[in-house]
């Protein structure tokens, strides 16, 4: 079969490898779309957990091609989305509700051999069934979704409460979505390209700036004394930093976007201790797959406008080299 495999930092190629038979309790998947995520762009460029040679892929969708044996809940044929999160099950924070922290973490794509392959192989424990006339361009999105889904638990949102959100890519659009359903009142979005901020409009923000112009825009509005949450969907450290001067007393700041390992920001204790502001971190999913399947199938999320570009296989190496533009959203693999 056909993969893109990582073979060292930069050396991404595609070549034919072992079809990847299931072993017991596991199913083989051909898959069918897979998303491209800023994390398997950090992992070609040898910036997170790098293991090589590695198949990268982890937000995909597809039919199961074959089961292992002891598998009991599918079949050949089923329209199936996989949660890339492999647990141990049996650690300390496995057992309490922490399995995003497991001292065993694995992940399809990223520590596994993962879905930039004709056909991938991953345990019936990490399987679902796809709603009926789900496309399998949406089955993708349901683990980037997942990853929201943890986030708007660690920020525990309250309604009504005002959000100012900095990164308005595909993950900053789910997280619009998101804080819309969940009950946000004011959510301003801020992002460096106008296009973007148009779309997050559509999707429920309120407010929108430019990065360049968000200071002297809201220096103008009178009475305007911060927001009860900031959330960082970038990832860059410069950024990061400045925006805690828009977090409100009391407030919270979610990090979700991922930052450069080593990198690290500038920030005042005494500010901390003295605004009463609580800083929290979302690692991945911790077990909100499901939940983010349902959110899903129930039509709350608007995916198809965040495609930017779907390719093939064999453009991924290519697309890898020349790096993410800043105008694109999400890009998928089809193998249909």
């Amino acid at each position: 079969m056909k993969a893109l495999v990582i073979k060292s930092p930069r050396n991404a190629v595609v070549k034919d490898v072992p079809y990847p038979k299931p072993g017991p309790r596991e199913v083989t998947i051909q898959v069918k779309r897979c998303g491209i995520c800023g994390t398997d762009l950090h992992i070609y460029q040898g910036t997170f957990l790098p293991k090589y040679p590695l198949i990268p892929g982890h937000e995909f969708s597809g039919v199961v091609h074959e089961v292992g044996e002891g598998v009991t809940r599918f079949k050949a044929g089923d329209r199936v989305a996989v949660d890339p999160s492999i647990f141990c099950g049996k650690c300390d924070y496995c057992l309490s509700g922490r399995g995003n922290h497991c001292v065993d973490w694995k992940a399809t794509g990223d520590t596994e051999n993962g879905a930039m392959a004709e056909y991938v192989k991953v345990p019936e424990e990490t399987v679902f069934l796809m709603p009926e006339g789900m496309p399998f361009s949406e089955g993708a999105f349901i683990e980037p979704i997942a990853c929201v889904v943890h986030g708007m638990n660690q920020l525990e949102l309250k309604v009504g409460q005002s959000v100012l959100l900095f990164g308005a890519g595909s993950m900053g659009q789910l997280l619009i979505q998101a804080l819309s359903h969940a009950g946000a009142g004011e959510l301003a979005v801020v992002d460096v390209a106008q296009n973007k901020l148009d779309l997050a409009k559509q999707n429920g923000a309120t407010h929108t700036y430019l990065s360049a112009e968000i200071a002297e825009r809201l220096a103008s509005r009178k009475g305007h004394n911060g927001f009860d949450a900031v959330i960082d969907a970038t990832g860059i450290p410069s950024v990061i930093e400045s925006q805690f001067q828009y977090l409100a007393p009391k407030g919270t700041h979610l990090q979700f976007g991922v930052a450069p390992r080593g990198a690290t920001i500038n920030i005042s204790p005494f500010d901390i201790y003295h605004m009463d502001w609580k800083l929290v971190g979302s690692m991945a999913i911790n077990h909100t797959y499901k939940p983010a399947l349902n959110w899903m199938a129930a039509g709350r999320f608007n995916t198809a406008p965040l495609i930017s570009e779907v390719i093939r296989l064999e453009d991924v190496p290519a697309f890898f080299a020349r790096g993410k533009a800043a105008d694109l959203m999400k890009v998928q693999i089809s193998f249909e």
